[in-house]
């Protein structure tokens, strides 16, 4: 099994969260980013302002390495304009594919209707430019139904409004790694929560993103089901070690 070809390698924190300065913490990106070129990961996973960078370095050494961003990052509660103009602009930088985090706030509320449009049109803007769209529904914030109800969403949305040669490009996409639980509950993937995603968003494609910390638990996943791993530690991974971040 050739893992890393499962690995978004997963840097997504800004210089006051990490504790730095904005041009240590380009330092840092263009470290993940170049490490990603080195071991050839499948993708490299950064922040919206950092996709031209990273899309230097890869075309500069004609690198097969693609390019991630996160939109609406990572609450979820922009609305779908500011979310649209956000993705574009990634686009026009170079990002491959576009993470957007639902609105599942809105969701958790009822508001079915804004979910169903926002899925439409973000992943219609993806297509549109031959992009990937992925959507993290943020499993920690949600209960068991709402995984599966919201899982089962995206993907009705998809096979009603798209053709099926396009479903492996649309992800359904665990968590952002940010979400605050308590009670040092998981903010990320379980094996649980991945079983509960497969079953409800198949034929679409599941990225297990957050609480990935070894090999053997990366090769779970992919035994599950899964199509992508999300990981701010993809080279120790995919090296046999463990995870040292909470990502």
């Amino acid at each position: 099994m050739n893992l890393k070809q499962y690995l978004d390698s997963t840097y997504l924190k800004t210089a006051e969260q990490a504790g730095v300065t904005e041009k240590e913490n380009t330092e840092i990106v263009q470290k993940f980013v170049q490490e990603a070129i080195d071991e050839q990961f499948k993708l490299i996973m950064i922040r919206p302002n950092m996709v031209k960078i990273a899309r230097k370095m890869i075309d500069e050494l004609k690198s097969k390495v693609l390019v991630g961003t996160v939109i609406s990052f990572p609450e979820g509660e922009n609305t779908l304009q500011e979310k649209l103009d956000e993705a574009l602009q990634a686009i026009q930088d170079g990002a491959d594919e576009l993470d957007y985090v639902c609105n599942y706030k809105a969701f958790k509320k009822g508001e079915t209707e804004l979910l169903k449009n926002e899925i439409l049109q973000g992943t219609k803007l993806a297509f549109q430019h031959h992009k990937i769209a992925k959507w993290i529904i943020e499993v920690a914030a949600l209960t068991d139904a709402e995984i599966v109800q919201l899982s089962a969403l995206i993907k009705n949305v998809i096979i009603a409004n798209f053709k099926e040669e396009s479903f492996p490009n649309v992800f359904v996409k665990s968590s952002t790694g940010f979400y605050k639980t308590e009670n040092g509950l998981p903010n990320g993937a379980t094996v649980p929560t991945i079983i509960m995603m497969i079953e409800n968003s198949s034929p679409l494609p599941v990225k297990a993103a957050g609480g990935v910390r070894t090999y053997e638990e990366a090769v779970e996943m992919i035994k599950l089901g899964v199509k992508r791993i999300g990981t701010s530690s993809a080279k120790a991974i995919a090296n046999g070690g463990t995870s040292s971040g909470n990502y």
